[in-house]
């Protein structure tokens, strides 16, 4: 079967656009795929942490992708610091990366700008995404448009070591998002709905109060005229709330249209929908929630299976490298 990678980091709650833009495909390609997916905790050091909350998030985010429908008997899922060969493949790619190409990231550039701090990690974490990816023999890796350098820089890590020192890794394809999961800020509907606090009013978390999330939709900006049709350029607060009714619904955003005179109507259809969407995930996070040491199990035996396939891995690049292996003691 065609093995898929994918990682997220807990650095804050999962939103509507996560849930129907990655998460869900995320649950879809079990069905046909050696599917992995992992918590990126390593990636989230950064930037600085509190050491606590850093526990909390990590914990509850497992917890959350398991809500949403990841099968720990259909999957590999484990937190990235449980398996140390991340690390050192890490290392070892950081070394067959060049500086330049580290300095021309885009996302290096972007969250550098004006930081009072700026650590090492911070340059050199898409070596890291690189290890993350490589160490599974992954075919294919699910990104969005502001991942696709990183796994650009991941496939060529890989042909140049393979180049160098032998065979040794699997060269990864990008998946590119399925449609129809375009999911914008509701009060800003001409960009992405994001996880940060600047516009908490345009922003539906998915742990988020349910009357809360249909508060949101039914105050989300619209349009001046009255006409409901979809049309991202003309129309994009009404256009965001059909995409969000199709992600939801299954139906063509364009069809939906058609359902809708008014904006009004539109909104509760919308609302009504995302929280039915919302309902079972959160009651199924509230059960994994409650008993912690059951997901820890989880984790342990996702990381135990991880390490399995990572471990020769690494091996093998360790051997083609030069590395000298351990004697026996």
């Amino acid at each position: 079967m065609t093995r898929v990678f994918s990682g997220i980091k807990p650095t804050g709650p999962v939103q509507l656009g996560n849930l129907l833009g990655a998460l869900r495909h995320w649950v879809a390609d079990q069905d046909d795929a050696d599917t992995i997916f992992c918590v990126v905790d390593l990636h989230a050091l950064t930037v600085p942490q509190d050491p606590s909350e850093l526990r909390t998030r990590t914990l509850e985010l497992a917890q959350l992708l398991l809500a949403i429908g990841i099968d720990p008997e259909r999957s590999t899922l484990f937190v990235q610091s449980h398996v140390p060969e991340h690390a050192e493949l890490s290392w070892i790619l950081e070394c067959t990366a060049a500086f330049g190409e580290l300095r021309r990231m885009t996302q290096f550039k972007d969250k550098s700008t004006d930081a009072e701090f700026v650590s090492a990690g911070l340059f050199t974490y898409p070596a890291l995404m690189a290890a993350d990816i490589l160490l599974y023999d992954t075919d294919r890796v699910p990104v969005g448009d502001d991942q696709r350098q990183h796994l650009e820089l991941a496939r060529d890590l890989a042909m140049r070591f393979n180049h160098r020192y032998g065979n040794t890794f699997v060269v990864p394809e990008a998946a590119i998002a399925k449609v129809g999961a375009r999911v914008m800020d509701l009060q800003h509907p001409t960009r992405k709905m994001s996880k940060s606090e600047d516009s908490p009013q345009g922003t539906i978390l998915v742990l988020d109060d349910l009357a809360t999330v249909a508060k949101k939709i039914r105050r989300a900006v619209t349009d001046t005229d009255t006409d409901v049709r979809f049309d991202i350029v003309e129309k994009p607060g009404v256009s965001n709330l059909l995409s969000i009714l199709s992600a939801c619904t299954g139906e063509s955003p364009e069809a939906l249209a058609g359902n809708y005179a008014r904006y009004g109507d539109l909104k509760t259809a919308c609302a009504e929908a995302v929280v039915e969407t919302l309902r079972p995930v959160q009651e199924r996070f509230a059960e994994y929630n409650a008993d912690p040491a059951g997901t820890a199990a989880i984790l342990a035996r996702g990381a135990a299976r991880a390490r399995e396939i990572a471990g020769p891995v690494l091996s093998r690049a360790r051997t083609n490298l030069g590395l000298l292996e351990t004697g026996p003691t």
